[in-house]
């Protein structure tokens, strides 16, 4: 997973946005842009977005909200996604989420207190034959039992 380039400035942003604007349909390409250059879409960049593509920030904002992978904070070091679909739940993958969330004291979304690790929920991972599924920066991982999710934790340093 690519780091964070540091603090959003305006300067950055407008960089970003040129980059993108030659594009046809550049709203999620600058999206996505800006979350890899940031670690996060920027609060401060909805309003230049809109600007560039004459659109309203509610469309901007409707964009980044409606799609999970963009993220309104930077996420920790290692990302953590527990698969929520309906083969996993099946066998015991709602069990897996909310011990995991209980064990670090946190909500979807949310990161440990030292920045090591972010939990979020993802809708189908694709290896619904070796469920309950997970992934670990970019990486599937099948069978995730408490035991193997502990393992995985650690290794990530939560």
């Amino acid at each position: 997973m690519p780091r964070p380039n540091g603090e959003p400035s305006a300067d950055r942003i407008s960089a970003v946005i040129a980059d993108h604007l030659h594009l046809e349909g550049p709203l999620l390409p600058m999206l996505h842009a800006m979350q890899e250059e940031f670690g996060h879409v920027p609060q401060a960049a909805v309003d230049p977005i809109a600007a560039a593509l004459n659109i309203g920030k509610a469309e901007v904002h409707g964009v980044i909200s409606f799609y999970h992978d963009f993220r309104e904070a930077p996420a920790g070091r290692h990302v953590v996604k527990i698969c929520r679909a309906e083969a996993c739940q099946s066998v015991g993958g709602d069990t897996l989420a909310e011990a995991t969330l209980a064990k670090l004291g946190l909500d979807w979304h949310g990161t440990t207190r030292n920045g090591a690790v972010t939990i979020e929920p993802v809708y189908c991972l694709g290896l619904c034959a070796c469920a309950p599924a997970a992934m670990v920066d970019g990486k599937v991982v099948g069978r995730v039992d408490e035991a193997k999710m502990a393992t995985i934790l650690k290794e990530a340093g939560a």
